[in-house]
């Protein structure tokens, strides 16, 4: 069963950036400068991992997601790093409604995302390298080895679909103003 999306997207945000970039800390900052009744949500993940207290993620076993998935739970799913993600469709209601949407997406997902919503805006949290590094070091998730290969494919270039709008914001000083920059992006999708 495959949802379909509502009209375009265009008021659908998909959020990029490589992990450490502090996408979770610019979410949790951009809702509390929401002012009351703002229609701007931004979308649960679904992972197959614990989520821990900085990510605004719900946890499903993998039977669970393949359960929801074979029932056409998700818009969007992705698979990386043997963890699997998805967004649930109730994202689709919010768009219909009238909010705008930001969604915690993955630069290799860019493509199936601006298929479904070819009107999206894709926005890359940009982060130096040293700056990025020493994130990584502080969450303690990864080892050295990894914290490596997580830090080479932050530089890789990755794939923007033809048409795609792509927006970037650094994040490399106090996330406030990175946060702020992201909050003016989805408040511009509400424009008519």
């Amino acid at each position: 069963m495959t949802p379909t999306a509502p009209a375009n997207g265009a008021r659908l945000v998909y959020l990029m950036g490589a992990s450490g970039s502090g996408k979770d800390t610019l979410l949790r900052l951009l809702r509390s400068g929401l002012r009351a009744g703002e229609p701007v949500l931004v979308a649960h993940r679904y992972i197959t991992r614990d989520s821990g207290a900085t990510e605004d993620a719900l946890r499903l076993s993998v039977d669970e997601f393949a359960r929801r998935a074979a029932l056409g739970c998700f818009a969007l799913r992705w698979a990386s790093h043997g963890l699997h993600y998805g967004i649930g469709i109730e994202v689709d209601t919010w768009l219909e409604g009238g909010a705008a949407v930001i969604i915690n997406g993955s630069r290799a997902h860019l493509g199936e995302a601006h298929r479904r919503y070819p009107m999206l805006t894709a926005v890359e949290i940009t982060v130096e390298p040293g700056v990025l590094a020493r994130r990584l070091a502080a969450r303690g998730r990864e080892n050295p080895a990894q914290i490596a290969e997580r830090l080479r494919r932050a530089t890789q270039d990755f794939p923007v679909p033809a048409g795609c709008r792509l927006l970037r914001v650094g994040n490399n000083g106090a996330p406030q103003a990175a946060a702020a920059a992201l909050l003016d992006i989805a408040r511009a999708r509400l424009a008519p």
